[in-house]
This record gives structure tokens, C-alpha cells and sequence, in this order.
């Protein structure tokens, strides 16, 4: 079997809030560990029927990117949940959320900027 190893490396400060994401792949063709300001992990444990999640970013993620993040990574799920279980009106519900969650990210910022 082949495999590949993901390494994934967090700088914290001394309060264990994360300062630096790095990550690479052993199947990858980057040179070098790649940066990251926040990352998503998640398991499936089919003992426990449970997703095992690790979410965590650096100081330096601005909230509008974070809600850029949410918004790319919603969207992708729906890809992916797409492929495994060919549920159309399931994924168009999942990208609807994805876009109105945006939407209404956008707006409050609006309103918040203009306070």
C-alpha cells in the first residue's frame, strides 16, 4: 500500500494561542511546509459514530477572511458530500446556506462599519 504522511505543525505563545500553522504533504510537489492562518480538521470515528474536530487559527485572521474561510469550506463540503452520495437537493440546500450565510456576513459588516 502507499502511503503519504501530512504534517502539520502549530507555533503557539506562551498563553497556547496558535501563532504560526505550518503544513506539509509527503505526496505534495511544494518544496517547503506551506502557512496557514486557520485550519479545519475533522475525523469520522466509525466506533463511536462521532466526528473528532480540531479547528484552530493564529492571531493574525482577520474576520472577514475567517468568514471567507467558513464560506469556501461550506461550499466544498457540498462538493464532497456531492460525490459520496450523488444527493442533489441535500447539496443545493448545503451551497444555499453557504451563500446566505455570506450574504448576511457581508451585511453585518456593512452595518457594523458604518457605526
Amino acid at each position: 500500500m502507499k502511503k503519504s504522511t501530512i504534517t502539520i505543525d502549530v507555533g503557539l505563545d506562551e498563553k497556547n494561542v496558535p501563532e504560526q500553522i505550518t503544513w506539509s504533504a509527503s505526496a505534495s510537489t511544494a518544496d517547503t511546509a506551506r502557512t496557514a492562518k486557520a485550519m479545519m480538521l475533522a475525523f469520522w470515528d466509525g466506533a463511536d459514530k462521532s466526528a473528532l474536530r480540531m479547528d484552530l487559527w493564529t492571531k493574525e485572521m482577520m474576520v472577514d477572511e475567517m468568514a471567507d474561510f467558513y464560506y469556501q469550506t461550506l461550499m466544498t463540503m457540498a462538493d464532497s458530500f456531492e460525490r459520496a452520495t450523488h444527493q442533489q437537493e441535500l447539496v443545493n440546500d448545503i451551497k444555499t446556506f453557504a451563500r446566505n450565510f455570506f450574504t448576511k456576513f457581508q451585511e453585518i459588516q456593512l452595518k457594523e462599519n458604518k457605526a
